[in-house]
């Protein structure tokens, strides 16, 4: 059993809403799958609910539905939402109603939305234990302007934190009174589920939006004589929406300084907070230093001592102790991975493709890219180069300019060189091809066969010069 049902004694059922189209985006692209932190909004709050166990996710679609039900199949390990159309969009009390046939009786329901992507776990399991399986629990905050928002009203000469709820008011229904009070609903509630079904039941759309409101429970609730709770948050990222780019844009920032802030708290040095990206998952070990506009995504690792130049973008690899990546360096593994061995140099301005796999003290420098190839301890390739479906032996140097031909314009193929061997400039190793160990391949050369070990190869044309040479002139212009 997980922690919330041992600590609630009642399974928790998530409901997230995402229908809306929202217009202010002005994209096509449905607002819960715009990305943050490069993934998109919705797959977040799945995230969260994964954490605290939850046992059914009911995702409310409408807009672009298909889009949205494709893009979170499988999106969350252990996750399998269900989904539940929306269509047309009457309102948010008429979004949970579509959702309700997937919600047991016996547990609590978790009502959030998919354009709120930084709820926490920790919040969320403090939310359902106020609800407690028998109360209605809100989660709300405190702002300063509180325009456009459903207002918390509590019984009068008590509107604090510690008021009794009784009714959530939404901004075109509220009177100058109520649009004063600062205390606003967050989006997020724990309910009873055997009680919000009743409660769905009831709701009429007899209001200035024509809509059937998600809210109006509250008042039913007071009716019904069920206590109404209100969880105060002092986080406000946490219960931040998304409606625009603009404010998509300040959630980024806003989510990446926190990030950033944890890292440095573990140890990180960053040269400035404020210009980095994570856009997945960073682990760090001790003495790690990261320069200024740099972006991870997917799952990295850095190990002790690692620096990381400015402007390398660097997406699902291990990088191993003392490893130097220079400014300008581009990793990306993808699904394969992309492993730098300890105390490897790289770059700048150095692309590393999935299954690049670099040996201790390997230098890969400027304007080399290396693909699904491995390097063994202390090999070069230093200016210029490709590497591409290679197996590279111990401490070869690789000439600059010099590039694998893995490819016959049908099926690849692998180039292995040897330990010890010298590849001169502007070479062309056409694969499949071995190059013994040892052995030099004089600059120029394009190797078509394979090689012996500790052998000269060279093959190019004989040079010849002819004295007084005269270039081609144009025609004189008519």
């Amino acid at each position: 059993m997980n922690q919330i049902q041992k600590d609630n004694q009642e399974p928790v059922d998530v409901v997230i809403m995402a229908a809306g189209k929202g217009t202010r985006m002005k994209s096509s692209l449905p607002k819960v799958l715009h990305r943050l932190g490069g993934r998109a909004l919705v797959a977040h709050v799945i995230d969260t609910v994964a954490d605290i166990g939850a046992r059914h996710v009911v995702v409310v679609t409408g807009h672009g539905a298909t889009d949205v039900e494709t893009a979170l199949e499988g999106a969350v390990a252990g996750v399998t939402p269900q989904f539940a159309r929306q269509v047309p969009q009457l309102g948010t009390g008429h979004a949970v109603q579509q959702a309700a046939p997937f919600l047991p009786d016996d547990g609590t329901v978790l009502v959030l939305s998919g354009d709120v992507p930084l709820i926490s776990g920790d919040t969320l399991r403090a939310l359902v234990a106020e609800s407690a399986g028998r109360r209605l629990a809100l989660l709300t905050i405190q702002v300063d302007d509180p325009k456009g928002y459903g207002r918390i009203v509590r019984v009068q000469g008590q509107q604090d934190a510690e008021g009794e709820v009784q009714s959530i008011v939404e901004e075109k229904d509220a009177n100058e009174a109520q649009r004063a009070i600062r205390e606003i609903y967050s989006g997020v509630m724990a309910v009873p589920a055997r009680l919000l079904k009743t409660w769905l039941a009831r709701l009429d759309n007899r209001n200035a939006q024509g809509e059937y409101y998600l809210t109006d429970i509250v008042g039913f609730a007071v009716v019904d004589g069920v206590p109404v709770v209100a969880h105060r948050t002092d986080d406000a990222l946490q219960v931040a929406g998304v409606n625009s780019p603009a404010q998509l844009a300040a959630l980024e920032r806003a989510h990446q300084l926190r990030q950033a802030h944890a890292l440095m708290a573990q140890g990180v040095r960053l040269a400035d907070p404020a210009r980095f990206d994570l856009r997945g998952t960073l682990v760090c070990e001790s003495d790690v230093e990261i320069d200024v506009n740099c972006v991870f995504e997917g799952a990295v690792s850095l190990g002790a001592d690692v620096h990381i130049g400015a402007n390398c973008v660097i997406a699902n690899a291990r990088i191993e102790t003392g490893a130097v990546i220079h400014p300008f360096t581009h990793i990306d593994g993808e699904k394969a991975g992309v492993t730098v061995g300890a105390g490897a140099l790289v770059g700048p301005f150095a692309r590393l493709r999935p299954g690049a796999r670099l040996g201790a003290e390997v230098h890969i420098g400027n304007f080399v890219e290396v693909k699904n190839s491995t390097l063994a301890a202390g090999a070069k390739a230093n200016h210029l180069a490709y590497l591409g479906d290679a197996t590279v032996g111990q401490r070869v140097n690789y000439g600059a300019g010099s590039i694998t031909a893995n490819y016959d314009g049908a099926n690849k193929h692998r180039t292995i060189i040897g330990d010890d061997v010298h590849v001169g400039s502007n070479c062309v190793l056409v694969a499949p091809i071995t190059i013994g160990a040892g052995g030099t391949i004089g600059g120029g050369s394009t190797i078509t066969k394979s090689t012996e070990p500790g052998a000269l190869t060279i093959s190019r044309a004989k040079q010849a010069s002819f004295a007084n040479w005269q270039r081609p002139q144009k025609a004189p212009k008519a």
